[in-house]
């Protein structure tokens, strides 16, 4: 996860970067899917006025949701915490 912070008035953006070795186009949107709800579950970690790049690998297609849930407030608490 990558974080540009930007304009505080904005409220935080986040992006995905799901490339094609993760798997078929039905497997790289389902996990889209679920990583917008954990980042919709994590929303009070986000920074305002900041830009995130989340991306991920394989391994993220065969994650429960939990596990996935875990790496990306995880990743969000890593990346606040180098800032």
């Amino acid at each position: 996860m990558t974080l540009v912070r930007t304009d505080s008035i904005m409220p935080p953006r986040v992006a995905y970067a799901i490339g094609k070795r993760v798997g078929s186009a039905v497997e790289r949107n389902r996990v889209r899917r679920r990583l917008r709800t954990c980042v919709h579950q994590h929303v009070g970690s986000l920074v305002a006025g900041g830009s995130y790049l989340l991306s991920v690998g394989p391994a993220a297609v065969s994650m429960s949701y939990t596990e996935l849930s875990g790496h990306v407030g995880s990743a969000l608490s890593a990346v606040r915490d180098a800032r």
